[in-house]
């Protein structure tokens, strides 16, 4: 007989991202998104890490027609890689303005989703192409689509 409530195999995604400029990555990432410092480590060799806190994690897997249409209506053309980084925010435009100005280059700024969220597309540092999403329907019976 299963389990009503099966126990949770994995409990924590972790995305580690390699950045050739350590500091202004972990700069950005902290300061200008706003994402806590969890834990820091050092080891031979110069190597460092700095695990963030980014909230609840979800892994969202598209095919590549999904991912199309999302390039679509975010941006109006195919921009992203096949790895893009979304962080929900609560004022997208606000966030969009502080990240540019911390050495972001905006992609496109915040647009209106059908799945009615507000998305804006950013390449940051670290070589990653972000998403920053303010979700405007906060009912809890109301879910969007996708990120």
């Amino acid at each position: 007989m299963a389990a009503e409530h099966p126990v949770p195999v994995v409990r924590q995604l972790r995305l580690v991202v390699e950045a050739a400029d350590h500091e202004a990555a972990v700069a950005f990432f902290r300061d200008a998104l706003g994402l806590p410092v969890e834990a820091e480590f050092t080891s031979d060799g110069d190597a460092r890490v700095v695990i963030l806190d980014a909230g609840r994690a979800t892994l969202e897997i598209a095919n590549p027609a999904q991912k199309r249409l999302i390039d679509e209506v975010e941006v109006g053309r195919q921009v992203a890689p096949r790895l893009r980084v979304a962080f929900e925010v609560d004022d997208a435009a606000a966030t969009t303005a502080r990240l540019v100005a911390a050495g972001a280059s905006e992609v496109a700024p915040p647009t209106l989703t059908p799945w009615r969220s507000l998305n804006a597309r950013l390449d940051a540092p670290a070589d990653l192409h972000i998403t920053v999403f303010q979700e405007l329907d906060t009912q809890p019976d109301t879910e969007p689509d996708t990120p």
